[in-house]
């Protein structure tokens, strides 16, 4: 890798540390590159991404970041998974090591947050920002349609009480 294209890594890697809502740091050896890919693949599908780079360069490009705080965390074989979503690279990540021993999560952070290995399991169970909106709407739409029970449920009252006394009067 030549001056240029070393430089377009750390510029490339400043913009994503300036941009994402989280980043997970994770030891990777001992994994084949299937699984490697499959981890992608998961982490692609949630709205995530994964990148290796070298460590050095990645202390380059999180100076003046809000996720700095990941700099004592790439020692060794590190990969970096980031998302826009606060919780989909936490999660795909954590089930990804709870499926293979050999991916230790080392650590991440959100925003201006560290987090330590724990952080990031916890930040893995809370639901997604789609789990959540849809639960939002969930609870502003179940008011309306028990109002709209409610208003009709007179109406069907009454009608049922004239249906039985006409049942009553033809008997």
């Amino acid at each position: 890798m030549d001056r240029a294209e070393k430089k377009e890594l750390v510029a490339e890697l400043n913009g994503v540390f300036q941009k994402t809502a989280v980043v997970v740091v994770a030891h990777y050896s001992g994994l084949t590159v299937a699984q490697l890919q499959n981890l992608r693949k998961q982490m692609r599908a949630a709205g995530a991404s994964v990148q290796v780079a070298k460590n050095r360069l990645a202390k380059i490009a999180l100076d003046g970041t809000d996720v700095a705080s990941i700099a004592p965390l790439l020692k060794g074989p590190t990969l970096i998974a980031y998302s826009d979503d606060p919780v989909a690279a936490p999660k795909v990540a954590s089930a990804f090591a709870k499926d293979f021993d050999k991916f230790v999560i080392l650590g991440g952070a959100m925003g201006k947050t560290a987090l330590n290995p724990e952080g990031v399991k916890a930040l893995a169970t809370l639901p997604s920002l789609d789990e959540l909106r849809a639960k939002i709407v969930g609870l502003v739409q179940a008011p309306a349609t028990k109002i709209a029970q409610l208003a009709t449920a007179p109406a069907a009252k009454l009608a049922r009480v004239f249906g039985a006394y006409a049942n009553r009067d033809a008997a």
